[in-house]
This record gives structure tokens, sequence and C-alpha cells, in this order.
């Protein structure tokens, strides 16, 4: 059974000790052992990471490719119209801030780091039965780009961010790791060292991977500082690079999601495209056009192929091309997929599943598409004409390609700054964000709608600039790569039950509109009151109005079914409240300590099955314009009764009901929900 939010909300947010204590000793441990024995360290994970690309290469391969056909027929199915919320919540954040946020966590610095440089590796290193620099490698370098940046990652996000949300906001349950299996192992389970020990191994997962990513970060940064201002790349200049990041991403948590990472986020995507139009127009426009469309155009025609190619006929050159490429590339996206998932789902409140899948997939890969592209293709044409040096440093420093592209350019030294600019706004979001996901999931008696305190953000953003601090001068960086790498192997199988979990809570869902639409006798008469009926339907009633029905005819409507169902062996509850955490527009004005009532809730349990809820609640609307005069300009509002069911607001208002029809109300919802439970069964 799902517990209601009202119930949730009355529990203390709290540190979760062992959640917090022991990813604090793991990744610790983690960490002195990288530093302490850098060589064996990066043996023995270098062996492991290569014995999980041969031994389990073709699982990832099925695996990944089942994430994303999920997610997309999820998306497609008759499901797609469910809310990530109750059924009369709105999206929370506009839909650009929303796509915006998308981006920026989704993608990050890497964007910067590969754009120039992962094409000319492949152009100049292909996989095997390819000519390096050749024509075909030219085509084929932005296609094989574009599958490891493509759907199948963003589907791994889909999956993970669809599950968390959906059981979060329309189940009521923390926006944790646990929560999605829930109907898999049970309440009690995941409530206990089960749901410990999944939120542990998440935290584990997202602090070793900002880590290595704040890493990457540090040396874009330091090689576009080196390349625009002369500064050397030094220990020194790279510790006040994250000093100075982490102080941003302690101002931008104390203003929380709405505030300091949706306003970094948009200022990261419009940066981002302007820097893409200015290499699109000052480049080889034409060009560029051109086989940005024949890109997507052999991305599509291959990606068949290239998601089952296991490079089983091309022997061990092929076995290690895989493993260091597109292995690699599924492994990431799985161990980012926590952290990722996470902050996604938080965002994301009040949209469909439809809306979500199609979002979180199409919106990042247009622009992956556009990037990778307009920079890969720019690179490739310089390299291809002549410009090898281009080519040599890309291969043998990643880092410096965008910068060293730039040099081919007009106002370089422009374009290199804002370059610098952007990665570090990058490298803040995902400190920021990073540090939100990680102190939500090291918290306890969080409720689906709240953040864990200002000062557990500020010390897990302090806990990743230090960790970043030590393997910086320790070049433990490689190792903990591989960690989170080898990480993902494990974490791979929890999306599986994810998956599973996902689809009995959707048939669920669709048991419910079956049970529905079943035959029951109208509430309201059969015609012979219909001036009664006309002026209940053209009623707009103040709050005192509302409240004196919900206390005269309501509540003892409730009462006496509520007394039935006691005397029939069912275990049920009755509470008169001032209802939260249900909508922005319910009253919340008045209390029962007052004498007046804004809500009631009946509860009806049956076991181990789900509970019958029926609420009646207090609502605020806007009176429509035609009822407005100038004797009621001052009544912009109207009041309503409306009924609510454990998946939210059924948006009909009771006022003028009688109590024989509230109780036929109530029995007409009872028997739709006993169906429901038939069809469970």
């Amino acid at each position: 059974m799902y517990s209601s939010p009202s119930k949730d909300a009355t529990k203390p947010l709290t540190l979760n000790k062992t959640v917090f204590l022991g990813s604090a000793i793991i990744s610790i441990l983690l960490i002195i052992w990288t530093i302490a024995f850098p060589d064996y360290s990066e043996t023995l994970l270098s062996s492991s990471m290569a014995w999980v690309s041969e031994s389990f290469g073709w699982y990832y391969m099925l695996v990944v490719a089942a994430y994303s056909i999920f997610a997309l027929f999820v998306g497609f199915s008759k499901y797609g119209d469910i809310k990530l919320g109750q059924d009369h919540e709105k999206a929370q954040f506009p839909f650009l801030a929303w796509a915006a946020m998308l981006f920026s966590a989704g993608i990050g610095i890497d964007l910067l780091f590969f754009g120039a440089s992962e094409p000319l590796m492949h152009y100049l290193t292909p996989h095997t039965g390819l000519e390096p620099a050749s024509a075909e490698a030219m085509r084929e370098a932005l296609a094989q780009t574009f599958l490891h940046w493509g759907l199948h990652g963003w589907g791994i996000y889909a999956l993970i961010g669809m599950a968390l949300a959906y059981f979060a906001y329309r189940k009521n349950m923390p926006l944790a790791l646990r929560s999605p299996l829930t109907p898999i192992f049970g309440e009690r389970l995941i409530k206990g060292w089960l749901g410990d020990g999944i939120d542990t191994f998440g935290v584990v997962c997202t602090l070793m991977g900002i880590a290595t990513s704040l890493g990457i970060g540090v040396l874009q940064a330091n090689a576009g500082l080196t390349h625009v201002f002369g500064i050397e790349s030094s220990k020194t200049v790279q510790t006040l690079i994250i000093v100075g990041v982490v102080a941003a991403a302690a101002i931008s948590a104390m203003t929380g999601v709405e505030k300091g990472v949706r306003r970094l986020s948009e200022f990261n995507m419009l940066s981002s495209i302007l820097l893409l139009i200015a290499i699109l127009v000052m480049g080889n426009t034409v060009y560029l056009l051109n086989t940005f469309t024949q890109n997507i155009g052999q991305y599509f025609q291959t990606i068949l192929f290239k998601t089952f190619d296991v490079y089983a006929y091309d022997g061990t050159a092929g076995a290690d091309w895989k493993s260091g490429w597109t292995i690699f590339f599924w492994a990431w996206w799985v161990a980012w997929a926590p952290f990722v998932g996470l902050f996604i789902a938080r965002i994301s409140r009040g949209r469909t599943l439809r809306e979500f899948v199609f979002g979180v997939m199409f919106i990042p890969l247009g622009f992956i598409f556009a990037w990778f592209s307009i920079f890969g293709n720019s690179a490739i044409d310089l390299v291809a004409n002549g410009a090898t040096e281009l080519g040599e440093i890309a291969v043998n420093d990643a880092a410096m390609g965008m910068f060293a592209l730039f040099e081919y350019f007009p106002y370089s030294n422009v374009l290199s700054f804002a370059g610098v600019v952007i990665g570090l706004v990058f490298f803040v979001t995902s400190a920021d964000s990073g540090a939100l996901v990680l102190a939500n999931l090291s918290s306890r008696g969080m409720t689906n709608d709240t953040d864990a305190p200002v000062w557990l953000r500020l010390f897990w953003a302090a806990a990743t600039g230090l960790i970043t601090l030590g393997l910086l001068f320790a070049g433990g960086f490689a190792s903990l790569q591989s960690v989170s790498v080898i990480a993902g192997l494990p974490f791979s199988l929890i999306l599986v039950l994810y998956m599973m979990s996902m689809w009995k809570s959707l048939k669920e869902e669709g048991n419910k509109r079956k049970a529905s639409t079943i035959g029951t006798a109208n509430v309201l008469d059969s015609g012979k009151s219909w001036k009664a009926r006309l002026q209940r339907i053209v009623s707009f009633p103040r709050h005192a109005q509302v409240e004196r029905f919900l206390q005269n005819v309501v509540r003892p409507a409730m009462t006496e079914v509520e007394k039935e169902f006691a005397a029939g062996g069912l275990k049920t509850s009755l509470d008169i409240r001032n209802p939260e955490h249900i909508g922005q527009d319910i009253d919340e004005g008045m209390d029962e300590s007052s004498g007046q009532i804004d809500g009631l809730k009946l509860r009806v349990g049956h076991g181990d099955e789900d509970d019958f809820i029926y609420e009646v609640n207090l609502i605020k609307a806007e009176r429509p314009n035609f009822t407005l005069s100038t004797s009621t300009k001052n009544a912009e509002y109207y009041y309503r009764a409306e009924v609510f069911l454990s998946e939210g607001s059924q948006e009909y208002d009771l006022v003028g009901y009688s109590k024989e029809q509230v109780l036929v109300d109530i029995l007409n919802q009872y028997e739709r929900h006993l169906q429901y439970l038939h069809l469970e069964r």
C-alpha cells in the first residue's frame, strides 16, 4: 500500500545516519586506497573494467537497448497521459526552464570536452575495418559519436527519472532510489536495510561520478585559462578553480532549485546556443548544414545495427575498441543515472509520462546532434584540409580540442573566453545539483515535495570539492572513473527491476481506469427537481457557505458510511483537517480548532491491498467573468467542495448535493475501487 501525503508530511526531516555514514565510509576508503596505492589500484580497476567489458559487453548492449525501448513504449502507450503527480496538478516549471535544466543536468561540461575531440578521434583512429582519415571514417565518425550521446543514454535517464517521479508524485512516496522497488520487495524491506543499502550505493555512485566529472571540468577550465590568458596549468590554479566553483555552488544551493539551478541552467542553454550559432555562421555554413542533415540520416539508418554490434567477428582489436568506447559509455551513462535521474525527477512534477519521456529523450538529443555535428564536422574538415596539429591535439589532449578548434575562427579569444565561462557555469550546476541529490538521499523523513536542509547541501558541496581536490593532487581520477563504470553493472540490474515495477504499477493504473467505467446509478435525480439542479449549477458560493455544507451535509454522510464500514469489520478512519500538499488552490485559512472544516478524509483499509480513500476538500476557484458585475466586483473567487481519491482531484463539485446524494457518490466510488481490486487479483 502507498501512504498518503498527509501521513508522510508528519515525519520529521532528519539525517539518515545509516546512509550518510555508510556512504561516507565507503567513499573515504575508496579514495584513500586510490591515493595510497595509485599504481596497484589503477592496475586492478583497469583489469576489472576490462573483465566487465569482455564478459558482460553483450549484456550491456542488450539491457541499454531495453531501457530505451521500454521508455519509448511508455511514452507511446495508453499510459502516456498519466501525470507524474495527482491528476489535477500542473507542471512545476515552465517548459523552457524545464528544458534548460534537462540540458544542464544531463550533458554538463562533457559536451565541451568531447564536442570536437571525439569526432576527430573516430576519424583519425576509427574502429576496426575502417581506414583512418578516410572518407568512410569521416562519415562514420559522427554516426558513432551520435550513438554514444544519443537516444540510448537519454533512454537510461528517462527510465530512472520516470520511475522515481512516478512513485514520488503519483504514489506519494519519498523521492529516493528505494521507492520504485516497493511493489517488488514490499514496504518493510524498502523502509529497512534493503532501502538503506540501495540509497547508500546511489550516494557512492553519485559522489564518485561527480568527483570525476569535476576533475574533467577542472582540466577543461585550466586548459581554457591557459589558452586565453596564458595561465599555465598547475595544481595551484586548479585548486583555485575548485574552491571558486564550490563557493558558487554553495551560494546557488542556498537559493534552491527554483532560483539557483534554474537560472544558471537557462544562462548555460542560451550561451551554448549562441556559441553554436557563432561557429555555424563563421564556419563553412553550407557544408556544416549538409553534413548535419546527412549525419542525422546516417544515425537513424544505422542505429539498429549499431545498437547490437558487439564486434564479435573483429577479434581482439574489435573487443578492445568496444571496451574503450561503446561499453565504457554505456556503463558511464548507467553510473551517472542515479544522480541525473533523481534531479530530472525533482524538476518534472506535474508533467505527463508522455511529456516526460519525449522531453527527456528528444529535447537534449536535438541539441546534441547540432553541437557534435557542427563542432565535429568543423574540426574534421580542417584536419582533412591540412590542419594536422588540430588532430594531434584532440587525440592527445582532449581538453584542449575545442580551444584548438577556435584558433581557426575569427575572434578566437572571444570564443575561447565564452567556452571557459560556459564550462565554469556547467561546473557549478553539476556541483549544485549533485549536492542537492546527495543531501536528499542521505536524509530521513523526506516527502516528495521537500529538499534536504541547506546545511546538508552545503556539506556535500564542500565534500565533493575536497574529494576532487585530493584526487587532483594524487592523480586518482582514472581509478575513480573505473570505479564508477564497474558500479554501473550492479546498478543496471536495479534499472531492470525499475522496469518491472513500472510495468506492474502501470497495469494497476489501467485496471483503475477500467474499474471507473462500470455502470452506476446517477447521483443526481432523474429530472423531477430540475430547477433545484439548475440553481446548483449556476451558484458560486462563498467560503462560509461551503464550510457549512461540509459541516452539515458531507460530514454526517461520511460519518454514517464510516460507521457502516466499521460495522462490517473493515478498518476505517475519518479525519477532519486542514489539508496540505494536495493542491495550491485549497483554502488553508481555517482549521478544526476554530470549529470550521476545510476538508474531510475517509479511509477504508483492505489489508495488503490498496486502501479506499475518499476526500472532500474546500477549494478556492476563480469566478467566471460572465458572472461578475459592479455589485460583485470584489467577489472574484468562489468556493467548491471537490472530491479527491488517492490519485488526486476528480474535479467535480459536491456543493448542492443532498446527504443521500453524497452517500451514493461515496458508494459509487467505493464500488469502482472494489472493481479495481478485483482486476488486480
